[in-house]
């Protein structure tokens, strides 16, 4: 069982994005601190509910402030982006850091983004699987070429060449099958129970060709395309092959293929109660402006969530409460899904100190009695 932090730099009301961007940086060297496995930050443009545009560049300022612990994009919209480029960052990422980068990648959704970025709507609507497999083939190749729809250009050297490989963001059947076809770990968002992860994760060994090799961050991949539908904050995780990323533990659904990784909401306090009725008063003051961003680019209808509602559900699913309830909630996770991997979303109360304080006692309350009640449950060698 691996446990990091998802860092989604909420822009909490009265917090300015410059603020919340350094803060996010603190929280990556405190989870180091208090043992964690890894850190994922999001990606969003032009909306308060997150507040970093650029996953990557803040992924290299925290790896150049920590040590051991690794850090991922959580993720890299690929339908805004050129996947060569984006595969030229992650190398640089994964050489200076010692291998301590994973790329994570999503479609993201139908939202301003395309036309702001010149992408436009193809790209968002049937783009994604040909996007998927050149920025595989430039994570993977000494050299890349491509003769598509959205891309064609001639051979060129890949400098530096690595060997890498994404983990995707699954928020519908068809992205499942398109990851699963590819060999590719998935990364399954918090706004779904477990009931539903496991029943995607039936569905991805179903569907794949070959199991993913290592954790996040093999090498396998290839295949045909698929398609996904963006949600809110559907923009959810690789790394080296040699430093896989995480085993898995068998339960009704199965044992899934190493690499999958979930998030999940994890608030810690001294009662379920006190935690439950901080986070009902805080998350709808950033949820409800934040959601709201989300503004589609050809004026379909956006899908709208009942904020109280999600809420209690975020609370009812996830670790949130006292430590032994949190323990209770992770241990139901991994043995209802199978799942080995988890990232726990730490910023909820919407203050620092209170993320610093959130991030501190899980490492020293909560991940000791994972680790010591599920058998395979370890903390990862430093990489480097």
């Amino acid at each position: 069982m691996r446990i990091g932090v998802f860092l989604v730099a909420a822009g909490f009301p009265g917090r300015r994005p410059g603020e919340v961007l350094r803060d996010t940086v603190e929280a990556v060297a405190a989870a180091e601190e208090a043992g964690f496995d890894d850190a994922w930050i999001a990606e969003h443009h032009f909306m308060s509910y997150g507040v970093c545009p650029s996953a990557v560049t803040l992924a290299g300022v925290a790896l150049g402030r920590t040590s051991r612990i690794r850090v991922g994009t959580a993720v890299s919209v690929l339908s805004t982006r050129h996947p060569v480029d984006l595969a030229e960052q992650a190398a640089v990422l994964d050489q200076v850091s010692g291998g301590r980068f994973t790329l994570g990648v999503g479609r993201g959704g139908p939202w301003v983004d395309l036309e702001v970025f010149g992408t436009g709507p193809a790209r968002f609507e049937r783009g994604f699987a040909e996007s998927l497999d050149l920025l595989c083939a430039a994570l993977s190749r000494e050299t890349v070429a491509a003769d598509g729809e959205f891309f064609r250009f001639r051979e060129v050297p890949m400098v530096p060449a690595v060997r890498l490989r994404p983990v995707v963001a699954c928020t519908s059947p068809e992205t499942v099958t398109l990851a699963a076809e590819r060999g590719l770990p998935m990364l399954l968002g918090m706004h779904i129970g477990d009931e539903k992860k496991a029943a995607m994760l039936r569905h991805y060994r179903r569907t794949a060709v070959r199991p993913p090799a290592g954790g996040p961050g093999g090498r396998e991949f290839g295949g045909p395309g698929g398609r996904e539908f963006g949600g809110p904050g559907g923009r959810e995780f690789g790394g080296r092959e040699s430093r896989g990323a995480g085993g898995s533990m068998a339960g009704p659904a199965g044992p899934p293929p190493p690499g999958h990784v979930a998030a999940v909401v994890g608030h810690v306090g001294d009662s379920t109660a006190q935690v439950v009725e901080e986070l009902r008063e805080a998350m709808p003051r950033w949820l409800e402006p934040g959601l709201a961003g989300y503004v589609p680019v050809d004026g379909r209808a956006r899908p709208r969530r009942d904020i109280p509602a999600y809420v209690d559900f975020l609370c009812d699913t996830h670790p949130v409460g006292s430590p032994g309830h949190c323990v209770e909630r992770i241990t139901r996770t991994a043995e209802v899904t199978g799942l080995g991997h988890l990232m726990l979303m730490v910023e909820g109360a919407g203050d620092q100190a209170r993320t610093l304080e959130n991030i501190r006692r899980l490492g020293a309350e909560v991940l000791p009695r994972v680790r010591g009640r599920l058998p395979s449950s370890r903390r990862a060698p430093a990489s480097g």
